[in-house]
């Protein structure tokens, strides 16, 4: 079974200024599909995005590269550089975790025991969640309550 490749969006942006301007990146969205799925969303993301850098921009040039984008503004005194780029997601520590199947193991046939009937409510251990709090509260249901 191949699954669909998760494509992470990822934008390097120049911030600061003077000797304090450096680049920081940040994974700014997913696509799950093809390569070229997710190009075009990055492209439309490219198109639209306004850097906080520099204040009076003069001019903006917006260049394609093997693997995304770059996006150059001129300002007054520097310029600032936007990378765009898309890479393959192999790993996500903070993605949800699906379990695996466990394999069944081929076992013997139980025999087929007598039909007893559920221990009354009260006699059943009670249901509880990870936290051992009780699922089904001790009240709910009862009768005798107002």
């Amino acid at each position: 079974m191949n699954a669909v490749p998760a494509w992470g969006l990822v934008v390097e942006t120049t911030v600061g200024t003077g000797e304090r301007k450096h680049t920081e990146a940040q994974v700014v969205g997913h696509v799950n599909g093809s390569r070229q799925e997710a190009l075009a969303e990055l492209e439309r993301r490219a198109r639209s995005y306004s850097p906080t850098h520099p204040l009076s921009p003069r001019r903006r040039r917006l260049l394609r590269v093997g693997d995304g984008f770059l996006l150059v503004v001129d300002g007054a005194w520097q310029s600032f550089v936007t990378r765009f780029t898309v890479a393959e997601l192999l790993e996500d520590s903070a993605a949800p975790r699906i379990p695996e199947p466990e394999p069944e193991a081929e076992a013997a046939p139980e025999p087929v025991a007598e039909a007893t009937p559920p221990a009354p409510a009260e006699a059943r251990e009670p249901e509880l969640d990870a936290d051992g709090v009780p699922v089904r509260p001790a009240w709910l249901g009862r009768r005798d309550l107002p």
